[in-house]
């Protein structure tokens, strides 16, 4: 069954490579959806997949990149989309 969820990832999360990363992992685990940069410091991103695999993408964004600091991650749920792969925005 696939789920989806909304994410917002406080911290020093820009410039250190975390879109790109979060792209990689999910791709890797099977998640589709998209992740951006947000003016406010902040990294936003919709993922949708199946509940195993969300969870291991949302244990990921806690940690972030080696060069990242992640402060609070604020998840809700969301309606799925059907994306069909996952793709990275400004």
């Amino acid at each position: 069954m696939t789920v989806a969820v909304h994410v917002k990832i406080k911290g020093l999360v820009h410039g250190v490579s975390f879109r790109a990363s979060m792209a990689q992992v999910a791709i890797d685990v099977g998640v589709k959806g998209w992740v951006r940069n947000v003016p406010d410091g902040s990294v936003e991103a919709f993922l949708e997949g199946d509940e195993k695999n969300l969870k291991r993408i949302l244990d990921w964004a806690r940690l972030g990149p080696s060069r990242a600091r992640v402060d609070r991650v604020d998840v809700e749920k969301a309606t799925p989309r059907n994306h069909h792969d996952f793709r990275i925005y400004g």
